[in-house]
């Protein structure tokens, strides 16, 4: 372009010099003619060669401002169309003119300022697309603009297909009207979305507006995960909660609810109930002889024969290894009931005893059967369980195979437990409480952390009682009332005692039972206790079981923010075990979850226990909860559960329950690092 105007401003020049000469030749021709005047010629050629300067002038001065501004100008015009196309790493010439100089630098800054904001765009733009999680941003009307990778294999499709469809739409129609524009401008929680094949995705997601702080809202971002196999583990988890993982019937806490519902239904109706309590001949022996598999499969075929062999709204429950218990409602009489269960209980018998298989081996197994009616032996679930297996074991002391009602004189272990309410009564006031401490460590270095206080009775004459006993009859009277706040004196004073020898005990969990959380002054006796033993509330996790929690949760999430704002921490034992799913979690200041013992068993041999577990560390993880697993007895759950990112483990693999001294003793053990389960956690 310089080139040209230069070759333009020489053509003006070349033209303006001919012009003057040719009229200069025109005037002296005149001249010679005498057609004009000497002095008339001298003044013309004159002006000829005053223009012809000025031209020259002209043009020399336009060449001279040409060099100084124009070409630059030029040159920071080429330069800022390079910018424009995407050249932003070639820095724009500031060596230019006075007149130009501020604006080429004004310039050169824009676009080091571009430079930098499209780097951090393209940063942002591959982040978002490295996230695991779904993103997706919308404008204001909801039109998509922008999705991530994982939003793409989240919705079965890709980004290019999902921008320009309306939010809306990505959500199943089930949940479409509970979606408003409010509530895409900052909300979260769990949903259902849907993919491009039409499958529905359980998501849960957070959402909020996008603006650039000047403005207002000039779109929506949401971000999801798809928490389908979180779903699928929470609905196992209920499924467990309520019917035996082995043989798919209901287990012993939701058959005896179902036993309940058949008592209220039978006093409403007049009528009576029977419970077979059926137990399988031998079947330890099966164990022994051919192995739990063995053993497995013999209960599970047991299983379907009942439920194929009774009678039309029967109900049959497993209540312990190879005990099964069989609910009959609406029975008549005494006398023809009797015959009508003689009946059943016969036909029971003959299935029972068909030949089980298992591989190339056939197995022979007979059954013992009890038999109690409710209202006449017994009023309540407790009773009439507890006189149906009395039924069931004179039976099987006849020799087994054979069929034995209720009668009172059987229930020798009626009156054992009644003697053993009594002493129980009395046992505080003899001493004959412990405590013993079950060590909590981390996962990672396998530190001492902590301990459980697990509560033993040691009966003179009997010997250790065991908790699954006494605690239940603990808790059908006030005894459990006493028995807890003995506890957290004996907790407190050991702790008192821990410190005084300079070590730190970690912190000391306490379990509390239902009739506990119901004391309208427990919050008051716990703080009163802190203040006798100065212990910190920090230094004591109380924990409470999944069904308690559930069991009245209005007072009970009253009682926990209480202890909550003291600084306790609160813990859900057997977590897994009740009814209990995230959303209701929420309600509750839980800082731990405490995995069941049962889950962890096969969890690292068992697809459905290993989903579970790694289910309830991730809803810990997702709660910003601690995870306890309980239970730990071999290297393959340890290794399981630290490669889920389990935080605290417990269990004989790790240490047995230990006396006070015994715990002091591991705590210094584990203060010099010499402590004997460290080899456990070295890293290989």
């Amino acid at each position: 372009m310089t080139t040209s105007r230069q070759r333009n401003r020489f053509v003006i020049v070349v033209t303006a010099a001919s012009v003057a000469l040719a009229l200069a030749m025109t005037v002296l021709v005149w001249l010679a003619a005498g057609d004009i005047r000497p002095g008339v010629a001298v003044t013309l050629i004159s002006l000829l060669f005053l223009t012809t300067l000025f031209v020259a002038v002209c043009v020399a001065a336009a060449r001279e401002l040409a060099r100084r501004e124009i070409v630059p100008l030029e040159s920071l015009t080429a330069a800022a169309e390079n910018a424009t196309a995407g050249d932003l790493e070639t820095p724009i010439p500031t060596d230019q003119p006075q007149t130009l100089t501020r604006i080429a630098e004004a310039m050169d800054t824009l676009r080091a300022q571009l430079r930098v904001a499209t780097k951090s765009r393209d940063y942002l733009y591959e982040l978002i697309d490295s996230m695991s999680e779904a993103v997706i941003v919308s404008d204001l009307d909801g039109v998509v603009k922008r999705s991530n990778r994982a939003a793409a294999r989240l919705l079965g499709s890709d980004p290019a297909d999902l921008k320009g469809k309306l939010l809306w739409e990505l959500f199943a129609e089930s949940v479409r009207p509970g979606i408003s524009m409010d509530d895409l401008a900052g909300s979260g929680g769990e949903t259902v979305m849907i993919a491009a094949d039409g499958q529905e995705v359980p998501v849960s997601y957070t959402s909020a507006a996008i603006s650039d702080g000047r403005s207002g809202p000039e779109g929506f971002v949401l971000v999801a995960r798809n928490i389908s196999e979180r779903k699928r583990a929470e609905r196992r988890i209920r499924y467990l909660a309520r019917f035996d993982a082995l043989t798919r019937v209901p287990n012993r806490m939701q058959f005896q609810h179902l036993l309940q519902r058949g008592l209220a239904r039978g006093r409403k109706n007049g009528s009576r109930t029977a419970l077979l309590y059926i137990d399988l001949d031998r079947f330890k022996e099966v164990n022994d002889t051919f192995g739990h598999v063995a053993g497995d499969r013999c209960l599970e075929t047991a299983a379907e024969r009942l439920a194929e062999c009774l009678p039309e709204g029967a109900v049959v429950g497993r209540l312990a290894g190879d005990e099964f218990g069989v609910m009959i409602s609406d029975v008549g009489d005494l006398a023809s009931g009797r015959e009508q269960l003689t009946e059943i209980a016969t036909t029971v018998q003959e299935q029972l005893s068909n030949t089980y298989f298992y591989e190339h081996l056939e197995i022979f197994l007979s059954a013992s059967v009890g038999i109690a009616f409710a209202p006449d032996d017994a009023g309540n679930v407790i009773d009439l369980i507890r006189n149906a297996d009395a039924a069931m074991y004179n039976a099987k002391h006849d020799g087994g195979n054979s069929i034995e009602f209720y009668r009172p004189e059987m229930n020798v272990a009626t009156v054992e437990l009644l003697m053993l309410k009594s002493k129980l009564q009395r046992a505080i006031e003899r001493g004959e409480f412990l405590l013993r401490y079950q060590p909590k460590l981390d996962i990672r270095d396998g530190r001492v952390v902590g301990a459980e206080a697990l509560l033993r009775w040691k009966l003179p004459g009997r010997g250790e009682v065991s908790p699954t006993e006494f605690i239940p009859l603990a808790e059908e009277s006030s005894v459990i009332l006493e028995l807890g706040d003995w506890v957290l004196k004996q907790v407190c004073e050991d702790y008192r005692a821990w410190q005084k020898a300079d070590i730190d005990p970690g912190q000391i969990a306490v379990n509390l039972s239902l009739r506990q959380m119901r004391q309208k002054d427990l919050t008051q006796r716990v703080r009163q206790r802190f203040r006798e033993y100065e212990i910190s509330p920090t230094c004591i996790e109380f924990e409470i079981t999944e069904s308690t929690l559930m069991e009245d949760p209005t007072t009970t999430v009253e009682v926990l923010n209480e202890f909550y704002a003291m600084g306790v921490n609160l813990a859900i034992d057997d977590f897994g075990t009740g009814y209990s799913s995230l959303s209701s979690l929420q309600r509750f200041p839980i800082n731990t979850l405490k995995i069941d013992r049962s889950f962890v068993r096969d969890a690292d041999i068992d697809r459905d226990d290993a989903t579970i577990v790694s289910t309830i560390i991730e809803m810990g993880r997702t709660l910003n909860m601690d995870v306890v697993a309980e239970g730990v007895e071999t290297e393959g759950q340890l290794n399981f559960l630290r490669q889920n990112h389990c935080h605290y483990v417990q269990g004989h693999l790790l240490g047995g329950p230990l006396t006070a001294d015994e715990y002091l003793e591991l705590l210094r053990g584990d203060k010099d690092g010499s402590g004997r389960h460290r080899a456990l956690f070295a890293v290989s």
